[in-house]
């Protein structure tokens, strides 16, 4: 779950040293990063029921990133990074919880953060640069903020 793109068994060099030539990789304006998004097509409710119906209308999700990557205004930030504004997918035909779906568990991010930087930590220990150990840090005093 944290190996960044399943590939730390095919590094054949230090791993924090791999991690760290991608965040110089961005130092040059010449080069253009991809963006990245994150979704969880299979967060369940208190009920053990999906909160996104998945398949074909994970197009309208598909729809929002082509919109937001086109800078329309469709973001709005949060503790973990851009969200959807209320309103910016369609969700027309669906029963969808907008605010479940897109609420923020504090005890899950929390707790996610945790396992990462353990994760790290033991994979990379000193190794780990310090831009993404600050980034953690900056992460869990977001998270912090969230009630």
């Amino acid at each position: 779950m944290h190996d960044p793109f399943a590939m730390r068994p095919f590094v054949g060099y230090n791993f924090g040293k791999y991690i760290q030539h991608w965040l110089d990789f961005e130092k040059n304006p010449k080069n253009k990063l991809p963006k990245i998004f994150h979704v969880n097509w299979f967060r369940v409710d208190e009920n053990k029921k999906f909160l996104w119906p998945g398949f074909g209308d994970n197009i309208r999700v598909l729809d929002w990133i082509i919109r937001r990557v086109n800078n329309e205004d469709v973001a709005v930030s949060s503790p973990v990074g851009l969200l959807p504004k209320k309103g910016s997918i369609n969700l027309e035909g669906l029963n969808v919880d907008w605010d479940k779906l897109l609420s923020l568990p504090k005890d899950y991010w929390t707790s996610d953060i945790e396992e990462t930087l353990t994760w790290l930590d033991g994979q990379l220990g000193d190794d780990l640069p310090q831009t993404i150990r600050q980034e953690i840090q900056n992460q869990k005093q977001r998270l912090s903020q969230l009630s």
